[in-house]
């Protein structure tokens, strides 16, 4: 039975239901060894981060910001302030010190939760810029306070300032007078084409979310979730609410980089992702597979055949498969699929939410082929997530993002774009009437600037509007369909494509260096640094054909003719992605000027 309740009462009341059950499963900053927390355990620290950010001085509907990776802390953080009414501003980890002293800023944060030593040093740098920062609450023990820092403390110490719930009464008056309409979050976008905007998102906008995904997304008390994206991202973070809701337990992953291991080692049931997640895993899969035996390697396209017709051709379209190929598709499940989900630490498996970008086919594909439930899905940060996903248990489209959740309208107007409107819609951005104005239409449907369509009640989304391409012979181009059919190559890493008012598609590709230096030596080609590797044209050559065959599908004006390999990487420091990771195209096209006018030279 799922507990939704006020935000502020949340975890007391699903502890008061589970009481001494695990709760949390979780490693402290830099360590090694996994601790657990029982729900009343979080429910008891939650109460007393209430206590101390009340002697703190913080006040009902406050903004406190949170500059931090995935954490306990940042969990006794988020419910410690909703339980006195007070508005959580989620920092990304891995935000510059710009924007950090803009967000900052622009809420006027007084308080400031941090994570490491990075986030630490960037808070202090900037502070000096922030006339509203009063105080620095330091997650991890471990960093290192500079000398002279009168306004940071631990939060070991921030602790103490609520030991023994000196004003539990104030804290409980305060839930007393809670309301659906006070804002829980602001949340800030990522912002790929400027400054980014605070979303607001209320108590009401989450109660309303959780009551629509319980109906169509079936985690229990049983599942043991692994919170892998950060709880900065409003698809994690409503996720992760969901789950709390139904009682399930949560394996807080911190460092993104060690997820494969805490999977490995923590056997999640659930969990959500983004795509590029699912493709790396693919990509993984496979390089295994290309370099086993022969004998292996038929054995596993024969299996991955059978999977495909077994769940896509039959499963996914509500269809009994045949009695012949069920039972082959379950003895190869278990000889041989069940290998590789051991191999990922998903041998209970349950389902898998993934959204956020484009889902290319074939990754789709592959992971239902294994037996895995990927359940794909459509939001954004503007409606608490979910706006549409597919249905476990119920047919579904591959490339689909699914159903319609219930009390969300979903229409697509005159011009294809995705309009909304419903209890889990922002009632608009921080500071921003102008943008917000611009964002609804007269009738009040929020603008998702997404093109789609809905074909037997699915929603199938095409491009972002702003994204489309015009090359300079009248063709349109939407250039993440093309990045998201190209990434599935195991030498690819990122791609950025370039076409708009080009006569020509291009594209700038970040190899995967590894295996091209594996490529080069198997092949007998002498290199001495990366540049050599970018530059050999028979590496070059080889990656062309790998490319044409991905790109078979697409109408020639939409075919990648030429290609940059580059020596780095697109960075975070640089300003070529988000924090969410999507590529920057106008900072790409200044910082690759010259790379990219050689590509269309005669």
């Amino acid at each position: 039975m799922q507990i939704n309740s006020h935000l502020s009462t949340l975890v007391h009341d699903v502890a008061a239901k589970y009481g001494d059950r695990e709760a949390l499963i979780y490693k402290n900053f830099g360590t090694k060894q996994w601790k657990s927390c029982s729900w009343n355990q979080f429910s008891g620290i939650v109460r007393q981060v209430s206590n101390a950010m009340l002697n703190l001085g913080v006040k009902p509907q406050e903004n406190v910001g949170v500059f931090s990776q995935n954490s306990v802390q940042y969990l006794f953080t988020d419910f410690g302030a909703w339980g006195i009414r007070a508005v959580t501003i989620p920092f990304y980890a891995t935000s510059s010190e710009q924007q950090i002293q803009f967000m900052v800023s622009d809420a006027h944060v007084r308080f400031l939760f941090v994570g490491e030593q990075d986030q630490y040093d960037k808070a202090r740098r900037i502070l000096a810029m922030c006339r509203t920062l009063e105080r620095i609450i330091v997650f991890d023990p471990t960093v290192t306070i500079a000398e002279g820092d009168t306004i940071s403390i631990y939060f070991a110490d921030f602790l103490k300032l609520g030991e023994g719930l000196p004003r539990q009464s104030e804290v409980e008056n305060l839930q007393r007078q809670a309301s659906m309409d006070d804002v829980a979050n602001i949340l800030y976008t990522s912002g790929t084409t400027g400054d980014s905007k605070g979303v607001i998102l209320t108590c009401g906008q989450y109660h309303a979310a959780m009551e629509a995904n319980h109906k169509c997304v079936p985690v229990t008390d049983k599942d043991r979730v692994l919170n892998f994206l950060p709880f900065t991202h409003i698809f994690e973070k409503g996720w992760k609410l969901l789950c709390i809701t139904m009682g399930a337990r949560l394996i807080v992953n911190t460092y993104p980089l060690e997820v494969q291991q805490t999977m490995r080692e923590q056997h999640p049931t659930c969990m959500s992702s983004v795509p590029r997640f699912w493709e790396k895993v693919y990509q993984g899969v496979m390089e295994k597979i290309e370099a086993s035996g022969p004998v292996k390697r038929k054995l596993f396209k024969h299996a991955l055949n059978v999977g495909r017709k077994h769940n896509i051709e039959y499963v996914s379209k509500g269809r009994r498969p045949p009695v012949a190929l069920h039972l082959e598709y379950e003895m190869l499940n278990k000889s041989v699929f069940s290998l590789v989900r051991r191999e990922l630490g998903l041998e209970n498996a349950h389902f898998f939410p993934t959204a956020g970008a484009a889902v290319n086919p074939v990754i789709e594909e592959f992971i239902h082929s294994i037996g895995l439930n990927m359940m794909v899905g459509y939001g954004l940060t503007e409606s608490l997530a979910t706006v549409t996903c597919n249905r476990l248990g119920k047919p579904w489209t591959v490339g689909s993002v699914g159903l319609p959740i219930e009390g969300i309208d979903v229409r697509i107007s005159d011009e294809g774009e995705v309009l909304l409107k419903g209890p889990t819609i922002t009632r608009g951005y921080y500071n921003r009437d102008d943008m917000t104005k611009q964002s609804f239409t007269d009738d009040g449907y929020f603008r998702t600037g997404d093109s789609g369509y809905f074909k037997d009640g699915e929603l199938f989304l095409k491009e972002r509007i702003k994204d489309l391409f015009k090359t300079s012979n009248g063709k349109y181009i939407a250039p993440q369909m093309i990045e998201s059919k190209l990434l599935v190559d195991k030498y690819i890493d990122q791609i950025a494509i370039i076409a708009d008012q080009r006569k020509f598609v291009s594209a700038l590709i970040i190899p995967d260096y590894r295996l091209l230096e594996d490529y080069a030596r198997n092949n007998g080609i002498a290199f001495t640094d990366r540049r050599d590797l970018c530059q050999n044209q028979q590496i070059h050559q080889m990656l062309c054909e790998r490319i044409d065959t991905l790109q078979q599908q697409l109408a020639p004006y939409e075919q990648v003719k030429r290609f940059t390999l580059l020596t780095q990487p697109f960075s975070l420091e640089r300003g070529e992605l988000t924090n969410t990771l999507k590529i920057k195209r106008r900072v790409l096209n200044e910082n690759y000027k010259k790379e990219i006018e050689k590509m269309y030279e005669e």
